[in-house]
């Protein structure tokens, strides 16, 4: 997997500067504890560090194509290209020789041979970074669905480049500073495209290339969802997308490390489990080995809620038992979730306030800690809900005539604003509605549709085509950094770009021709699941109702208060704080009603840890 970083400047001397090029690629040591690489010339300093997973003996970055002793190509790369083995022999065929068994190497011959073009040849998740030597020129590139994070900063005479923010802020020359459109964008639920909350820091959006020399910077797009028409009967969809599936799933099993799924007992992440262990079993290899989180007490003590209307035990037992998989669960508590070290560490893997979704954060952190203890790769279900359309708020008729993003406005819409405690006046100058309605209606403005396409059919694709671009980022945000911050890869089968193009242009009548959400989905793997999960209704990621875990929360808000200097101060109504922190305690407590908490406390710890300065 790995983490990169680097420097180009057109007009200093960057061998004068490895100290602070290296101190940038250490930041990315979560990321790839198993190397660490640098390579410096005059106007580019070009860091890595590795996580091995292929070849890992070679493969071994930065990574140098060469003639005759004269460096051609320099790359530090990100990620995991699931058809390098047939590049390579297409490579192989046309003359290149090659001194690795890695993906790397496939990536840095294919920019050889077909210049920037070569992406689109891809097939992974990825993120990585070209210096050529030869036309002084930088390439940074950010996959097609921004599963691997890739950031920016230009500078007067070039750029500084990372797969985290921390991997720049490390650069003295950066400046730790956040402007009203940053916390704007810290306090919504709506990610825009390229930004990255730091003033003067971008991120290279999916499917986009960035490149920069002598004359400057330029933005280029190589892939975006297309509007198609869909030919196929609904048998063959269903088809289609099972054989889709089968390869890619059996594609992204290689690995020369430990290899597991991540399993919620839920459709998705049931599905590739399901189809991984089928994929080991026809290798002569397995069982699958899978993981699951929950929380004590909860199978005893479960309360449905807007979220979740069943625990997830009984249904990972079932899919554990029906593909004999080494199944191993893991129990947190209170004490887990609010462990100050804990917080310290989901905080710095995220660089940004994780204000959102709560426990899930260190809950994450923790199960994906206990994971790398048996494996270096798992495989995960995101992006299947924002594909198949699998969220409530994809079946709600409200939706279709609310002007704001989807996720805003069915149950359980009020899970989404965590700014009740914060100053009105703070919230009038930001303007959190119209910035947010300027996004809403930018990504409507940006969907394709078919000529003549309109009604039920054309709304349809402008939710999924806002869950695709502007939600499933946040899901892979949080699941990049969780994991990496302990040097797991996680690998996402449903955004393999195939299977997202491909149903993106299903009609809506298909993803739901059972009356069902995830239709097609459940059809293309029924035969490999238990019954009891083929019909169960989407529940998300699980949240502790301990109310214990808010009892914690109101304490460490109350020393907060009693700081008197605490940087978050002066943006609360604090009125309105200690109002909320003398309320009882619900016995009933949820991701939805700790969320005002969650918030302002992140928000905190960030400015503290970070020194940030706000520019509101």
């Amino acid at each position: 997997m790995c983490g990169i970083a680097g420097w180009v400047d057109f007009e200093r001397d960057l061998t004068r500067e490895r100290a602070t090029a290296d101190a940038m690629t250490q930041t990315m040591a979560c990321r790839g504890p198993d190397a660490s690489g640098l390579w410096t010339d005059r106007h580019a300093a070009i860091g890595h560090r590795r996580l091995s997973v292929i070849d890992l003996e070679g493969g071994k970055q930065p990574m140098l194509a060469e003639d005759d002793g004269r460096v051609l190509a320099v790359l530090t790369f990100s990620g995991e290209i699931y058809n390098y083995r047939e590049l390579r022999s297409d490579l192989v065929s046309r003359g290149h020789r090659f001194l690795t068994q890695s993906d790397t190497e496939v990536v840095l011959r294919a920019y050889l041979q077909w210049g920037v073009d070569f992406v689109t040849k891809l097939n992974g998740m990825f993120a990585f970074a070209i210096w050529d030597t030869r036309r002084e020129e930088l390439l940074l590139v950010r996959d097609r669905m921004g599963v691997k994070p890739l950031y920016y900063f230009p500078t007067p005479h070039g750029v500084l480049f990372g797969s985290e923010p921390k991997a720049i802020l490390a650069n003295p020359d950066v400046p730790r500073r956040v402007n009203a459109d940053g916390l704007s964008e810290i306090l919504d639920m709506v990610k825009t495209p390229e930004h990255a909350i730091f003033t003067g820091m971008f991120e290279v959006r999916p499917g986009h290339l960035v490149r920069v020399g002598r004359q400057g910077l330029s933005k280029h797009r190589y892939w975006a969802l297309e509007a198609r028409e869909h030919t196929d009967s609904l048998d063959q969809t269903i088809r289609t997308v099972r054989e889709l599936l089968e390869d890619i799933v059996s594609r992204q099993l290689i690995s020369d490390v430990p290899l597991c799924s991540l399993l919620s007992g839920g459709l998705d992440s049931s599905a590739v489990t399901a189809l991984a262990a089928k994929a080991l079993k026809d290798q002569g290899a397995g069982p699958v080995r899978s993981f699951s989180v929950d929380f004590v007490g909860a199978a005893e003590n479960f309360v449905p809620d807007p979220l979740r209307s069943t625990p997830d035990a009984p249904f990972v037992r079932d899919l554990a038992e029906l593909v004999k998989a080494d199944h191993k669960e893991i129990l947190l508590d209170s004490d887990d979730l609010s462990d100050p070290a804990v917080r310290a560490a989901v905080l710095a893997a995220t660089d940004l306030p994780p204000v959102w979704y709560g426990d899930l954060w260190p809950s994450l952190y923790l199960l994906f800690q206990a994971v790398r203890q048996r494996s270096t790769v798992a495989l995960s279900g995101e992006s299947a809900d924002e594909l198949f359309g699998g969220y409530s708020w994809f079946h709600d008729p409200e939706v279709l005539t609310a002007e704001t993003f989807p996720w805003l406005t069915s149950t359980p819409g009020p899970f989404y604003d965590g700014t009740p405690l914060f100053d009105t006046s703070l919230l009038t100058r930001l303007d959190i509605p119209g910035r947010r309605s300027d996004s809403y209606h930018t990504a409507i403005a940006e969907t394709p549709v078919l000529p003549g396409e309109s009604g039920l059919e054309k709304r349809m694709r402008e939710l999924s085509y806002l869950n695709l671009t502007r939600f499933v980022n946040t899901l892979l945000d949080r699941k990049d950094r969780m994991s990496m911050a302990v040097g797991l890869e996680v690998r996402v089968p449903f955004c393999d770009h195939r299977l997202v193009e491909y149903v993106f242009n299903a009609p809506w009548s298909m993803k739901k021709f059972d009356g069902r959400e995830k239709s097609l989905l459940r059809a293309a793997t029924r035969d490999v699941l238990p019954q009891s999960i083929a019909e169960r209704v989407k529940a998300p990621y699980p949240s502790t109702q301990d109310s214990g875990y808010e009892k914690k929360l109101r304490d460490r808000f109350a020393e907060v208060l009693s700081s008197g200097d605490a940087p978050i101060l002066p943006l609360l109504d604090l009125g309105r704080v200690k109002d909320r922190l003398t309320r009882p305690v619900s016995a009933e407590s949820t991701q939805i009603t700790r969320i005002d908490l969650e918030v302002p406390l992140s928000l905190n710890a960030w400015l503290e840890s970070y020194d940030v300065t706000l520019d509101v």
